[in-house]
């Protein structure tokens, strides 16, 4: 620990404490930042290059129940498990940062642990846990470009709040995430309560320049104690088997690019090109002399890099044809989105919202499952407990774009993709006061083709409001690419970006919102930053493009439907007594578990004493609160009752069962007017009778109930109750002397 280094930075009135060197020295490098009490860990690895077509970067972000000071799991495991979904997505966040800045090139195997150690529940370890990865890798001897900074923006009371607490998050209108360099911003991520793009705008401003500070704190740590970088292979290139194989193609493949096709027929077309490099490019260079030459193994390199150089004359056909021509795929100009349609109850109303989604051969079906309160979900990590009252499940099935695969599960970028059309939404959804209902929407893509999450989103949209849903206004999502030259400072971006503009692009930014503002936005770049005046040009082409594709959907459902699917369950509220609630639990839950098990209902108790009761069946559902309110009712003085007759006390009286189990005592005086020598003579066990309350003690909880006075009295004869609470028994007609020693 002699070695450590200590470092600060002020961030508003909050340092950013460094440290770096003494812990966990065989990695690749270490960072520890604090802010607060709380600390985040950044470590990276990174072995040799292995035999891929992709940079094999992996990003995990650990929680640890420790850090908070929890002792978590169930009874029989303490063990930290998988991360829960949030930490998945901040390993995204942070994956996507970072991934641009390496050569696209590499084939290193790199792995970047994200590990908090404290979090003092003020500042957000997302924050310390993205910065100490930031300077991590910066420090490493990785050749990435950078360093980076990372911080939170929040828009709060309409002013710009940098690194917001947890408290002040949940008063904020927006919760954005900027990453950037020295020179430019690089990763967004940001859900919004219908903010406007100008606001938005400001926002990614204000976070930029917070972001930069950072960078140049760690660009200064970087030269006194930054590791040489090492040196990566350049990209394979043959310049002359490139321009061979582009004289060869490019006809056919300018002619698969701009004219109208299936996505399938033309990649089979595109394919077929990449599939037969190899061979193309035996018949001019020759086959490979087993003599294990120079050229031999020059050759044999060749023709093992020919698909990609084939992929590449295909890509820089695409990129060539935006940027002089204006022409994308299908000849689609730039602002131009494809068709849309979109259809509600796709399914039978069994499934309590349905709606079919499709943007050109892209396809999403989306359905709404509507549940009690209990069904909310429950997730637990390191900052305790807390419950979903909302889920999107996102599922991409190898079927969508006609392949198979081994990975069956769902994978880190399905979540991230339901959790993006899941921000889009939440904006928008009823407080929980007036829909009271848990919401699981699932969105199945069952054809791809570029920007399945504002499918998703637009999907979500039209079955919430299909099922009933009572949403403050309808979402609708667009992803926008760029193409760049960054050596002419030229750009050109694309509405509805497709997969080979995604694949052979330079940004993917996909932006929810309603008609007022922003709700959600995700955008990735593939280049090392883009300039500030491409967010200008995307908010505003956003706009045009989710009014467009709000209009279509509106045209199949224009408002929340009024009524929802006869199959949803319907939810009856009713509000007692916080300390009435043991009344409807009972011992050890037997009250409760009786009204459920007979009525088949589900019933969910709040603290507050708000109490759900939850039915597919309307007159079971009545039964229930009727139950309740008798359970918890106060007998009134003077006030009759239904009573059945559930024990006979000799020679004293009856017990009447009312206002669902509230026991009365009829004392043998009650029962007639005239004197009664056996109960039974007047009630037997099981007779329901009705019964004035005569008497209620509020403290002791006992009521004394009236038979005879269900009647008038005799001439001559009081009506008044023979026996009050706490006095000995009278004589008269009806009494018994007291009892002697």
């Amino acid at each position: 620990m002699d070695s450590q280094k200590e470092y600060s930075l002020d961030l508003g009135d909050k340092p950013m404490i460094i440290k770096t060197g003494g812990i966990a020295r065989q990695a690749n490098s270490t960072v520890l930042c604090q802010m607060g009490d709380t600390v985040s860990m950044g470590n990276v690895t990174i072995s040799k290059p292995r035999d891929v077509d992709f940079l094999p970067l992996q990003v995990v972000y650990q929680e640890k129940f420790y850090a908070g000071g929890k002792i978590g799991g169930s009874r029989f495991r303490k063990r930290e498990g998988r991360p829960n979904d949030a930490f998945v997505l901040l390993a995204r966040v942070i994956d996507r940062g970072l991934r641009p800045m390496f050569p696209k090139h590499m084939r290193n195997d790199i792995q970047v642990f994200c590990t908090v150690l404290s979090y003092d529940f003020e500042n957000e370890h997302d924050i310390t846990s993205a910065n100490a990865a930031n300077l991590a890798v910066a420090l490493s001897d990785s050749p990435a470009d950078g360093p980076l900074g990372t911080v939170r923006v929040g828009l709060i009371g309409g002013e710009l709040v940098l690194n917001p607490s947890r408290e002040a998050r949940t008063k904020s209108d927006l919760d954005m995430f900027v990453t950037a360099s020295l020179e430019r911003i690089v990763m967004i991520e940001a859900g919004a309560n219908q903010v406007p793009e100008a606001e938005v705008l400001r926002a990614i401003e204000f976070g930029k320049k917070w972001a930069q500070k950072i960078a140049k704190f760690f660009a200064d740590i970087q030269k006194e104690i930054g590791r040489e970088k090492f040196v990566v292979e350049p990209a394979y290139m043959h310049d002359e088997a490139y321009k061979f194989l582009k004289a060869w193609a490019l006809p056919e493949v300018n002619k698969a690019i701009k004219t109208p096709m299936a996505k399938k027929e033309r990649r089979d077309i595109l394919n077929g090109f990449i599939d037969q490099a190899p061979e193309k490019l035996k018949e001019k260079f020759g086959e490979v002399p087993t003599d294990g030459s120079e050229k031999a193994e020059e050759l044999a390199k060749l023709y093992a890099n020919a698909k990609a150089l084939a992929d590449k004359v295909i890509k820089g056909e695409v990129r060539r044809l935006i940027l002089e021509e204006g022409t994308r795929m299908s000849g689609r100009k730039v602002d131009e989105i494809r068709p849309i349609s979109a259809m509600v109850d796709i399914l039978p109303k069994r499934v309590h919202g349905s709606a079919l989604f499709q943007r050109g051969e892209t396809q999403g079906l989306s359905t709404v499952t509507l549940g009690a309160p209990g069904d909310k979900q429950l997730v637990e990590g390191m900052e305790g407990e807390h419950e979903l009252r909302y889920m999107h499940h996102y599922n991409f099935p190898p079927f969508s774009v006609g392949e198979t695969s081994n990975r069956l599960m769902v994978g880190n970028r399905e979540i991230g993709h339901g959790n993006l059309a899941q921000r889009g939404l939440e904006p928008v959804l009823p407080s929980e006061k007036d829909f009271p209902y848990t919401i699981r929407v699932v969105t199945e893509i069952l054809e791809s083709n570029g920007s399945s999450s504002m499918a998703a989103a637009c999907g979500s949209t039209l079955a919430l409001m299909a099922a009933g849903v009572p949403l403050s206004a309808p979402v609708s999502g667009i992803a926008l690419g760029l193409i760049s030259d960054e050596e002419k400072g030229q750009y050109i971006i694309l509405s509805d970006l497709q997969d080979e503009e995604d694949f052979g692009g330079d940004m993917d930014f996909k932006l929810t919102g309603t008609e007022k503002g922003v709700t959600a936005i995700q955008m990735d770049i593939k280049i090392k930053g883009l300039p500030d005046s491409v967010f200008v040009e995307a908010l505003e082409r956003s706009k045009v493009g989710r009014a467009h594709i709000l209009a279509e959907m509106l045209k199949a459902i224009p408002e929340p439907r009024k009524e929802m699917s006869p199959f949803a369950p319907r939810i009856e509220t009713v509000t007692i007594d916080p300390a009435d609630i043991r009344l409807v639990i009972g011992k050890g839950g037997e009250t409760i578990q009786k009204i459920t098990g007979e009525l088949g209902v589900e019933i969910d108790i709040d603290d507050s004493g708000l109490i759900f009761i939850t039915s597919v069946n309307g007159e079971a559902m009545q039964k229930a609160k009727e139950w309740i309110e008798g359970i918890v009712a106060k007998p009134e003085v003077g006030k009759v009752y239904k009573a059945k007759i559930v024990r006979i006390i000799d020679g004293v009286g009856a017990i009447g069962e009312f206002l669902r189990g509230k026991d009365g005592m009829i004392h043998i005086s009650e029962l007639q007017w005239k004197r009664t020598e056996r109960v039974q003579d007047v009630v037997n066990l099981g007779d329901e009778v009705e019964v004035k309350v005569v008497e209620f003690d509020a403290v002791e909880g006992k009521t004394r109930l009236s038979l005879k006075q269900m009647t008038p009295p005799p001439e001559g004869m009081s009506a008044a109750p023979s026996r009050p609470f706490g006095g000995p028994p009278r004589g008269g007609p009806g009494g018994r002397p007291p009892f002697r020693r």
